[in-house]
């Protein structure tokens, strides 16, 4: 399974790590994935996503959202 967000798309994020001395080397910055199961009302059953932390804010936010 690739690390990817079913919800938003984000994948992993490319970038330098810098010394103190200023050499930089290449890094990768993992995206942080949770494994989450959501209700689904239309279809009266559970489902599981694998999404980022900020889709799981995004939808907490949106589900309280008056």
């Amino acid at each position: 399974m690739p690390r990817k967000c079913q919800i938003t798309g984000k994948t992993k994020n490319n970038g330098y790590a810098v010394s103190h001395s200023h050499i930089r080397t290449k890094k990768i910055q993992a995206i942080n994935l949770q494994n989450k199961k959501l209700w689904i009302p239309v279809e009266n059953k559970w489902i599981k996503l694998r999404i980022s932390t900020k889709a799981i804010r995004n939808l907490i936010r949106n589900q309280f959202k008056p």
